[in-house]
């Protein structure tokens, strides 16, 4: 039977950019491809007319020829008959002296073995099925290996004292399947670890997929994780925001002394570089970022009263003004 117009099998028109073109092919080369559809005896004859129609058009010069009508569907000069007593297997684009592609499904898996004259569709089947996975045509006889199977999704707590010591901690997958997952020092909120092979398995009998876990930390009622950095929120007295000195402040590692500017003012930031989150791999330390915040004395005072409404007479100021 004379091979179809590869127009009419990749269903674009004869106006078609070249982009268009590969967009068709890769699209019916997923669909038919043989190892994804081994109950369907037709899908190795589909796919391998995809195959033959993208040799003409996805290279220019075949299909400048095609066009012009100097070779037919099946890549062979006008009235080429063929050599006495030929035959075999189905060859693509084997006419015109051009070796093109044979095609072969077994239990080893598909198999694509020769190569048309320049044409190299080798991108496509690694863009399908992963790089490294396809065997395009020029590699020679190689199987392509089955699809990996796939990833599995996971979320998994910690505190913040287990991201910045690290630790070893167990997840149960969405199987019910129990993973321990090993928790680096220094890890950041939302980082994903990615466990090899612990996903699901392939439908192909090809390599099973991975674990991958979101690490969260969870809330904590001192510090608050900003990224890298680390928040406090530190209460300080009316007088060491107005005289100054040196006030104690809690770190990830204890605590250490933090000298009080003159004159702080509530929400005033300090930044202590390097007491963060410790350093993980190529990530460095991040910084406590150390917010002031004046807590007056419980109850009423008197002195302190009478101080303030002097000031209010005396020494007036709008801290509003530009609001």
């Amino acid at each position: 039977m004379a091979a179809r117009d590869p127009y009419t099998v990749l269903g674009v028109s004869k106006s078609a950019k070249a982009d268009d073109i590969k967009k068709a092919f890769r699209r019916l080369a997923k669909k038919y491809h043989p190892d994804q559809n081994k109950d369907d005896p037709k899908a190795k004859e589909k796919f391998a007319e995809a195959n033959q129609a993208y040799e003409i058009l996805g290279e220019d010069e075949k299909r400048q020829k095609f066009d012009r009508g100097e070779i037919d569907a099946e890549g062979k000069p006008r009235g080429f008959e063929g050599f006495p007593g030929g035959g075999g297997g189905f060859r693509p684009g084997g006419g015109g002296g051009q070796q093109g592609w044979e095609f072969e499904f077994g239990p080893g898996g598909f198999r694509q073995r020769g190569a048309g004259g320049g044409f190299d569709a080798g991108d496509i089947f690694s863009d399908l099925f992963g790089a490294g996975r396809g065997a395009g045509p020029g590699a020679g006889a190689r199987t392509r290996q089955a699809p990996q199977g796939e990833d599995l999704q996971a979320a998994l707590s910690v505190t913040l004292e287990e991201a910045v010591r690290g630790a070893t901690k167990r997840v149960a997958m969405p199987t019910g399947k129990a993973l321990d997952v090993t928790i680096p020092a220094g890890i950041e909120d939302g980082k994903q670890i990615r466990l090899r092979g612990q996903g699901n398995p392939s439908p192909f009998g090809g390599a099973a997929g991975d674990a991958i876990v979101t690490v969260r930390i969870a809330p904590h009622p001192v510090f608050k994780v900003d990224g890298r950095d680390v928040r406090v929120e530190l209460p300080i007295t009316l007088y060491e925001a107005i005289l100054g000195g040196a006030v104690e402040v809690p770190t990830l590692t204890g605590r250490i002394e933090l000298n009080v500017p003159k004159g702080t003012s509530s929400g005033r930031t300090l930044r202590l570089r390097g007491k963060g989150l410790p350093a993980s791999g190529s990530q460095p330390a991040g910084d406590l970022l150390v917010t002031m915040k004046i807590v007056l004395p419980e109850g009423s005072d008197s002195d302190l009263e009478a101080l303030m409404q002097k000031w209010r007479a005396d020494k007036p100021y709008r801290p509003r003004e530009k609001m």
